[in-house]
């Protein structure tokens, strides 16, 4: 039975938290939101914020859950954070994240051929990269035994304040006089050359091969953290090499929006569900 998807529909949603892989500093875990109801679902990786420094799977529950309850079977796992390895060691813990979902999804109901990344600010960032190089060898060096044959490709990436230009982004905070962001920066980019390596709006610029997937970001137009320009840069350079980028400017909101209750959040979940409908329509279409 194929995945359907009704972005209106309503389940009941249950929530468990499972063993994701032990790495180097500590285990990583995965809470899984798991829709209640026939299924299958299509399964969503979630990828967390925190300026690649903080934070963990738990970030961000009110999206996950309004997610999960329009029947996406969500997945939020933890990522190395920049103290423990700097980049690309997240990247590869997010890569590694949708083989294994993939490896799993029919185990918890869900659909693998229909999955995508949902990402927060630098959980944004990190599924801009993996969304746009798949296949690439750096970012897919952690082995997954039980599926070597899988890769990273997904059907779509939606994000909210992604730091689709670490470069500009740091130039903002140091704009800002925010040292603490600065330091998250250059912990996370401890070399001179990785935050160009990892900057998917540079990417573009050098014309290096990539998946042109759909994308959607959601942007606060208060926001001094990752200021809409950058957005709107990464955006014309994203549709200028072919792909198709939604950019939603969310007037007198701030950086993280999306987490806090109220009309403005709301709607980003209806917006995220809305992008996700369309994207499965088409896939199933082309079928």
């Amino acid at each position: 039975m194929a995945a359907q998807y009704d972005p209106v529909a309503t389940f009941p949603v249950e929530c468990r938290d499972i063993e994701f892989r032990k790495a180097p500093a500590r285990t990583l875990f995965a809470r899984i939101y798991q829709p209640i109801g026939p299924g299958p679902f299509p399964p969503v990786l979630h990828l967390h914020g925190g300026a690649w420094n903080n934070k963990d799977r738990l970030h961000n529950p009110i999206m996950a859950h309004a997610l999960a309850a329009s029947g996406l079977l969500l997945v939020s796992i933890d990522l190395t954070r920049a103290p423990e390895a700097p980049y690309p060691a997240n990247v590869q813990d997010a890569h590694l994240g949708v083989r294994w979902l993939k490896a799993h999804a029919r185990e918890w109901n869900a659909d693998p051929d229909l999955l995508g990344i949902v990402g927060s600010s630098s959980g944004g960032h990190i599924a801009q990269l993996i969304g746009m190089k798949p296949h690439d060898p750096q970012y897919a060096a952690i082995p997954l035994p039980e599926a070597p044959q899988l890769d990273a490709t997904v059907a779509y990436v939606a994000t909210r304040s992604p730091i689709s230009n670490p470069v500009a982004r740091r130039a903002q905070a140091e704009k800002m006089g925010n040292k603490e962001m600065m330091k998250k920066s250059d912990t996370f980019f401890s070399t001179p050359d990785s935050i160009h390596h990892g900057n998917p709006h540079e990417i573009l610029e050098r014309k290096e091969k990539v998946n042109l997937l759909p994308m959607l970001i959601m942007q606060g137009g208060l926001d001094d953290n990752v200021v809409p320009p950058i957005q709107e840069g990464f955006a014309a350079a994203y549709r200028a090499a072919g792909g198709e980028c939604q950019l939603e400017v969310f007037e007198g909101c701030e950086h993280e929006w999306t987490a806090v209750p109220s009309p403005a959040a709301d709607r980003s979940h209806d917006m995220v569900k809305a992008f996700i409908a369309r994207q499965l329509r088409a896939l199933q279409k082309a079928a």
